[in-house]
């Protein structure tokens, strides 16, 4: 079974691995900083719209951050 704690998990590494930073992503996603922050922290899941454009921003694969691989 996938946690919270996975996706929360894997939402924090997608971020490190791009090098960008929470309030750079944040802009991008056109939210505040600390609702990323939220993701980050596990406390909230991103809506599916808001985690498909951060799939795209980060380049990453949503499979991977929802742990379905």
């Amino acid at each position: 079974m996938i946690t919270l704690q996975e996706i929360q998990q894997n939402i924090a590494e997608a971020i490190r691995t791009s090098g960008m930073t929470q309030s750079a992503l944040a802009k991008k996603l056109g939210v505040s900083q600390q609702t990323v922050s939220h993701y980050v922290k596990g406390d909230k899941l991103p809506a599916p719209d808001t985690l498909a454009n951060l799939c795209r921003i980060l380049d990453a694969d949503a499979n991977d951050i929802l742990g379905l691989r």
